[in-house]
């Protein structure tokens, strides 16, 4: 057949009427005909010198695959382009390859150096490919080119192709185990990777390979905690079965003093819950060297990177994924204080609204929960109702987990259900149903009696199944009082004649033989009838019989003493030799004869001995020492590959393990924020609220060395005020921005080293006062990211967090404004141009008279600019002096994509304007990320309402590729939040922007007396009063907390105010000078009323709206 006929059918043609005729659909069922020309056509375009041919024979051979067909047959042409320029067709190419080579392994090894020359690709897909198609082939004479491939991939620019690597791994492993030790080396490298793509992957390598390899978790632990967030759904799965693994062997039981504290009363719930956070700052330091006398001593303290697991978790349990939510809920449950476990119930409870097999799986894992931890879902109760739409494994899933619930206060709700399940139609879960209620009345007393008469209500169902499932729980029931119940036991006796299913017959017998005493009349009348039809009876009836007639031999010899003979010799003659066997035993053991020994004598006490009475346990009591989640756990019983989870360590490991090693420069700044700790204190003590959290986050910061390490544990100490509620994914994402940054500022500052100038001479007391200025920067940021979850700023963050090279660059720039550490050391080791940088902004003060006032110092805003007055006049303030300030929230003006590397933010200083004092300062932060240096920024084509004025920032001439400027602009906007728009111009483009400020940057601070304040508020009364009733935040409870939300939302002075129960605020409108002031008063349990007297109605509408949010978020 001709390549051109064979094409012609391709396109729904047929050449003659032997020949199939096939539709031009792809995936239509013609093209996928057994027909051996079918295949021989494909051959044809795979060998083709048109790439467009080839791609719709590779896009036809995976849809094969894809409906699953057997494309094996076409393994050699399809190899065979595995060379093809094509990139679209290499692709293709590889996922076949991926699919075949391991059944056809020999053609594969064929095209080895192919594979290889793929692994140099430019293109990312084909590298991956190339390694998965190379792992795939699993023939021990290439294990060194695996290896070597792997390591190569390993190091790749791609995190995509690392993480292929990673996957590679496990592979290569179960070919080679020899191997095991160059693999490890490769999985502690891949460890370190940073990116989130890789750690899932990299985590499972490292379960495959080398799980009791715990040392190469140590360095890259809180790396993985801050990463898990932002990590894909199934490698954080991995990763927190993993961590939880770790933890268990790395921290100490957090509900070691459980017994303790439950003799207490309710102290644990205190301990662990409000105040566990503020014992954890105040008491990391000690703990880190004196962990296990501390555990003698005095209660348990959290080691801080155990809460740092518990609390980037925590958030997980929103997600949408099943098995992530299911894997934190395990890791509570194993790891987390008793008092916290709570929050994993309603994320549980969620899932049950999922598919059966989901729900089936988070049953079985709440039912055992639910043995320990009752108390956790008591308060879902309602949603393990059963519905009639459940299959029957849900049904008596649910049953267990209602058992295990039930107590003295819900259990008349409980069985008022369990009434209603008897009436079901489905046998099982009526038979399951029967026996809960059994578990029930043993568990609670009170309400035997009542499941006892209803069990027995049961007895006269029409259905013989609930029937004989209702005798097997009476006769458990019934072991516990049975001399109240005799006429039970006498009802029961009549059933024999109806019941045929054996299991209850046999529980009569059992009964009766048991407590014959109690019915002495009835008994042998039962033995009678038993005794007529022996020989039909089952086998496990069969036995009762003969341990009846033992008893009653014994009991009442004189009626039973023939029956007893006659059922022996039956029994004698037996098919099964158990029954045989027992009879030969029982009657050498009752009737006595000269050959009997002395156990006879025995006999009574043998057969009527006081048996205990049944416990009617769970079946899921036991299965908590398999970890929750696992396949062990859902089978109770050990699965291939399941790894044990640890006991927790008697004494508490070395936590400094997990310290990251970091460069001396880093260690030697460190050591001088210790000395300006002691110097900040005095500074610090006339406010009460804030001197703590400050010193507690300083001293972890000391005690943690490494920048990773820092970042976790501070963020621990400045959030301890609102630990509890704070938890949500975006502290968990300022925190993994945060670890991010400091590496970056490093990178930053080593690409920064030739511009900085030689300083060397620089006196040791400025030297002091610049550290002093920027560690407190530092805190004021973490502060501020805390309390300005709403700003543009964090919305910036998350941008950063989606794409890599973005989250470069900003940080980049954060760094250079906020914090550039260590100049000394490096000043010493090079000597450098003197070029001056806006960056070395610090460095140059005009007068000591500045430190008295840093902006972004940990005080009020309030009480900074009371100071101000009296330390600074204008012209100290000019706009090259003013230092730029972290604690100010940002606002994007130019993203660097827009701006073509050219990246603006602005903040609103709040400082005077010097040239004019009715306009707003507007501070503007140039960041040039291009490759290429930026000439001539200045302003044009100003566009304002009217009244409106602006005063320009003078032009920046240059401005290097990769460097930072800072300049600040005037603009007066009128007492409006109208926008104020402009062009921002290069030597090369024009870009239009605009400025919108809140209103609460269209103030300045002034400072009045009380008795000015309220003078002046009674004359603002009327129209010009704006009152709002709200509920204060649980973080924004105490004066300070009101004091900086307030100031931070609006540039307001504070008021002195006589009473504690009142915070008063006062300010000026910057272009009118209209008098703004602001009263908070407190009320009972978080309310509070919001009152604004201002002369301008529009402005204190909208100062409501602002302080209104940031009170209540």
């Amino acid at each position: 057949m001709s390549a051109s006929s064979a094409f012609n059918d391709e396109k729904g043609g047929s050449s003659s009427v032997g020949e199939p005729e096939y539709g031009h659909d792809p995936a239509s069922g013609g093209i996928f005909s057994s027909d051996y020309k079918r295949h021989d056509d494909l051959k044809e375009m795979l060998d083709s010198n048109k790439d467009s041919l080839k791609l719709e024979a590779m896009k036809r051979i995976v849809a094969m695959i894809a409906r699953g067909k057997n494309a094996s047959d076409l393994f050699p042409a399809v190899v065979k382009n595995v060379a093809c320029k094509n990139i679209e067709v290499k692709k293709l190419v590889y996922v076949y390859l991926v699919r075949y080579a391991e059944e056809q392994q020999d053609l594969a090894l064929l095209s080895i150096s192919t594979f290889q020359r793929g692994l140099k690709d430019p293109n990312q897909l084909i590298r991956a490919s190339a390694l998965r198609v190379l792992s795939s082939i699993r023939v021990t004479i290439i294990v060194p080119i695996m290896m070597l491939a792997i390591k190569e991939a390993a190091s790749d620019m791609s995190p995509y192709v690392r993480k292929t690597a990673a996957h590679a791994i496990p592979k290569l492993y179960s070919l080679d185990p020899e191997q095991k030790d160059q693999l490890i080396e490769v999985i502690e490298k891949l460890l370190a990777d940073k990116t989130t793509l890789v750690a899932g992957s990299v985590v499972m390598a490292f379960e495959e390979v080398c799980p009791e390899r715990i040392d190469l978790i140590h360095k890259n632990y809180r790396k993985l905690c801050n990463l898990l967030i932002d990590v894909e759904e199934w490698g954080q799965v991995v990763i927190i079965n993993m961590l939880t693994r770790y933890a268990r062997t790395q921290f100490l039981n957090p509900n070691i003093n459980e017994s303790l504290l439950e003799e207490g009363g309710g102290g644990d719930k205190t301990f662990y819950g409000s105040e566990e956070d503020d014992d954890e700052d105040e008491e990391e330091k000690e703990k880190k060297s004196e962990a296990p006398a501390m555990a003698k001593r005095k209660p348990y303290v959290m080691d801080p990177d155990h809460r740092l697991l518990l609390r980037n978790t925590k958030p997980l349990l929103q997600s949408r994924n099943a098995a992530v939510v299911m894997a934190v809920a395990q890791l509570y449950f194993h790891l987390a204080p008793k008092a916290e476990i709570g929050v994993i119930a309603k994320a549980l409870v969620r899932l049950l609204r999922s598919h059966s097999e989901v729900q089936y799986v988070v049953l079985q894992n709440v039912a055992t929960m639910s043995i320990k931890r009752r108390g956790m879902f008591e308060p879902y109760l309602k949603s393990f109702y059963i519905r009639s739409t459940d299959p029957t494994q849900i049904k008596v899933l649910k049953l267990e987990v209602l058992t295990n619930l039930a107590n003295e206060t819900n259990i008349s709700t409980i069985l008022r259900e369990f009434q209603t399940y008897i009436k079901s139609m489905d046998k099982d879960f009526v038979a399951a149903t029967i026996q809960a209620i059994g578990r029930c009345a043993t568990n609670i007393g009170e309400v035997r009696d009542t499941c006892l008469n209803g069990l027995v209500q049961l007895l006269s169902n029409r259905d013989e199944l609930v029937v004989a499932e209702s005798v097997v729980v009476i006769k458990k029931l019934l072991q516990m009082q049975p001399e109240k119940h005799s006429d039970i036991i006498k009802h029961m006796a009549k059933l024999t004649d109806n019941i045929q299913v054996p299991m209850a017959r046999a529980s009569i017998l059992w009964l009766i033989g048991e407590y014959c005493e109690h019915v002495p009349k009835i008994a042998p009348d039962v033995l009678r009838k038993m005794a007529k039809s022996f020989t039909n009876e089952e086998d496990i009836v069969k036995l009762q019989i003969i341990n009846l007639a033992a008893k009653l031999y014994l009991t009442n010899s004189k009626q039973t003493k023939l029956l007893t003979q006659y059922v022996l010799n039956l029994a004698k003659y037996d098919q099964n030799y158990d029954i045989r066997d027992r009879a030969r035993f029982i009657r050498q053991l009752i009737v006595p004869t000269e050959k009997s020994g002395a156990l006879s004598k025995y006999a009574k006490k043998l057969f009527l001995a006081l048996k205990p009475a049944p416990v009617l346990e769970s079946p899921f009591k036991d299965r908590d020492h398999f970890q929750l989640g696992s396949l062990s756990h859902l089978l109770n019983a050990k699965a291939g590959g399941y790894q044990e989870l640890p006991d927790w360590p008697e004494a508490a490991p070395d936590a400094s393990v997990r310290n990251v090693e970091v460069p001396e420069w880093t260690k030697c700044s460190s050591r001088e924020k210790r000395k300006e700790k002691k110097v900040e204190k005095p500074f610090y003590s006339d406010s009460e609220g804030e001197s703590g959290p400050t010193e507690s986050a300083d001293s972890e910061s000391d005690s943690v060395s490494g920048s990773e390490s820092r970042s976790g544990s501070e963020e621990s100490g400045s959030g301890s005020e609102s630990e509890e509620s704070e938890e949500g994914s975006e502290t968990e994402e300022e925190e993994e921005e945060d670890e991010d940054e400091k590496d970056k500022k490093k990178k930053k500052k080593e690409l920064k080293k030739p511009v900085q100038e030689s300083e060397s001479e620089q006196s040791s007391e400025e030297e002091e006062r610049k550290h002093v200025r920027k560690s407190k920067q530092r805190k004021s940021d973490s502060e501020s990211e805390s309390d300005e979850e709403e700003s543009e700023s964090e919305s910036s963050q998350s941008e950063s967090e989606d794409s890599e090279s973005e989250a470069e660059v900003k940080k980049k720039k954060k760094a250079a404004v906020s914090k550039p550490p260590s100049k000394p050391v490096k000043k010493e080791s090079k000597k450098e141009k003197k070029e001056m940088s806006l960056l070395d902004l610090d460095d140059f003060e005009p007068a000591p008279s500045r430190q008295a006032t840093p902006v972004n110092s940990f005080l009020s805003n309030s009480l900074a600019t009371d100071l101000e007055g009296l330390s600074l006049s204008d012209a100290v303030l000019s706009p090259a002096t003013i230092a730029p300030s972290s604690a100010l929230k940002n606002y994007e003006l130019l993203h660097r994509i827009t701006g073509e590397g050219l990246s603006v933010e602005y903040c609103f200083s709040r400082q005077p304007f010097s040239p004019d004092a009715n306009m707003v300062a507007v501070q503007m932060q140039f960041t040039n990320n291009a490759t290429s240096d930026t000439k001539n920024l200045h302003m044009e084509d100003v566009k304002l309402q009217s009244g409106m004025r602006v005063k320009e920032f003078p032009e920046i001439e240059l401005l290097p590729a990769g460097d930072t400027a800072t300049a600040v602009m005037g603009i007066d906007f009128c007492d409006s939040t109208q926008t104020a728009n402009f062009q921002l111009c290069t030597h090369t483009r024009k870009f239009f922007v605009s400025i919108q400020p809140p209103v609460g940057e269209l103030m300045r601070p002034v400072f009045l007396t009380e008795n000015e304040f309220k003078k002046e508020q009674g004359q603002l009364m009327g129209m010009n009063e704006i009152t709002e009733k709200l509920t204060l935040d649980v973080k924004c409870r105490n004066e300070h907390a009101i004091v900086q939300r307030v100031t931070t939302a609006a540039n307001l002075s504070r008021v002195p105010c006589g009473s504690d129960k009142e915070c008063r605020f006062a300010g000026r409108t910057v272009t009118s000078g209209s008098l703004v002031l602001v009263t908070v008063a407190t009320k009972e349990e978080g309310a509070a009323q919001l009152t604004v007297n201002c002369e301008k109605m529009v402005i204190g509408t909208m100062l409501v709206k602002d302080i209104l949010l940031a009170l209540t978020q």
